[in-house]
Parts: C-alpha cells; structure tokens; sequence
C-alpha cells in the first residue's frame, strides 16, 4: 500500500512507550480533502490524524505511527481515557453537509486496506476498531450513521455478531439474573460497560443515557439492520457474548 507523504503535520507528541490497541476512524466534517490536509496541518488547530483517506482512495499518511497524533480528543474506551496514546487515528474525506457526503467505493476499499495493514502490524483486536463516537458518544457522531460498518463486517475484519446462539443469550441473561440486574435499563449500561463504552454518567443522567444508546444505534443498526428487534437490546447481547469470547 503506498502512502502520499509530501503533508506532514506537526501536530503529534510521545507515545510514551504506550502499546498501539485502537484504531478510531472519523470523518473530517470538512469541504474537501485540501482544507482537510491544511487543517490536520496546522499548528494552531492542535489538531492531527496520523492517516487521511480522500474520496479517491489516496492515503495521506500526516503522522508517523510511532508518534501520539491528536485525533481523539476527550475519550474513554475499556477505562483508558488517554486514546490518544494507545491508538491510531483516521480520517475520512467526507462532510455531512458537502459535495463529499458519500463514502466512495474507492475511500473505503482503501480503508479496508489501511485497517488490515495496521491490524496485523500491531496484533489489535477485532473487537478495537471503533468510530470517535464509540469512544466519545456524548459529543461526536463522526463516522456517522451512513458510515458503511456492514461492508468492514463483509470483509471479516469485524467481530460477527448474529452467528451467537440463543442459548448463549440465555446463559447472559441467568447472569444477569444471578447478580441482580433487574431492568433492562441496568444490562444495557452493564453490557455496555463491559465491551468498553463509557457509562459512569449514565445511571442518573437520562440525557447522557439516550445520546449512549443513540450513538451505539447508530452504528450497529447500520450493521444489522434487517434483524428484526424492537430494541437495540437483543444485538446488544449478543455483541456483549461475542466480546467476552473474542476479547483476548
């Protein structure tokens, strides 16, 4: 895979020896891919990615990997709250509200190269590929509810959730059962906890809860979204059996 890497951003300080586990994808909300590397460019922005995807498919590669590029912002996934450290960050060509609000067939296959590159160089699991929104779901919702997470599951470079058996649904919910979580409020925010999610909030504050479940809709019912559930529940089960079974 060859990278452009005439752009380089200055934006970016020490890993500190941190271990590569994430790769968090966002979308750049901006016009087109030169304000995009003009902005990831610019010292005053505080702002970087180490990879920038164009609609074309070209692969900008701003930030060495071995550096902490600033893409993350406020985050938390499975209790780290410095992302930055411990991940890789991606941006897309591609703003909502502009002439680039498609995700092009040639941006993703390039995408989908740039993941499995990444994935086997540094061992991360499947189960760590993520949007900005899953790890910032009370501010962000890039890479959006049209990002294409079903065509990554196509690829097998995402966990498979619906293949887990009903059976194993209802071990979980015996579990559930055993140690008191009685609504289905409390397994939500317990199975949430659990794959990763930041759910410290949540508990008494219903306007966090509605934006936590908003952004995890978001991307799974994109994913699977010909299952037919009244809730977000059921997918969220199974996501949470497949985790434990995958998560090392």
């Amino acid at each position: 895979m060859k990278y452009i890497t005439k752009y380089k951003s200055s934006n970016y300080n020490s890993r500190n020896n941190s271990k590569i586990k994430l790769i968090i994808i966002h979308y750049t909300a901006l016009n087109n891919i030169e304000e995009a590397i003009s902005y990831l460019c610019n010292l005053d922005r505080k702002v970087s990615s180490h990879y920038l995807i164009s609609q074309k498919g070209e692969v900008y590669n701003l930030v060495k990997d071995k550096f902490r590029a600033w893409h993350a912002g406020e985050s938390f996934w499975q209790d780290f709250t410095d992302i930055n450290s411990i991940s890789i960050g991606i941006e897309l060509d591609y703003s909502p509200f502009g002439r680039n609000n498609k995700f092009s067939t040639k941006m993703i296959y390039a995408l989908k190269e740039l993941i499995i590159k990444i994935q086997r160089k540094y061992k991360i699991n499947t189960n760590n590929i993520l949007g900005h929104s899953d790890i910032a779901p009370f501010r962000k919702k890039d890479p959006g509810k049209f990002f294409p997470w079903k065509k990554l599951s196509n690829y097998k470079i995402l966990p498979e959730y619906t293949k887990v058996k009903n059976s194993k649904v209802k071990l979980i919910e015996n579990w559930f059962h055993n140690n008191n979580y009685k609504t289905k409020k409390q397994k939500i925010i317990i199975a949430l906890s659990i794959i990763g999610y930041d759910t410290r909030q949540v508990y008494n504050n219903s306007k966090l809860y509605n934006k936590l479940i908003s952004a995890y809709s978001s991307r799974y019912f994109n994913i699977y979204k010909n299952i037919k559930v009244k809730s977000i529940y059921l997918i969220l089960i199974k996501h949470l059996i497949k985790f434990m079974l995958t998560k090392n």
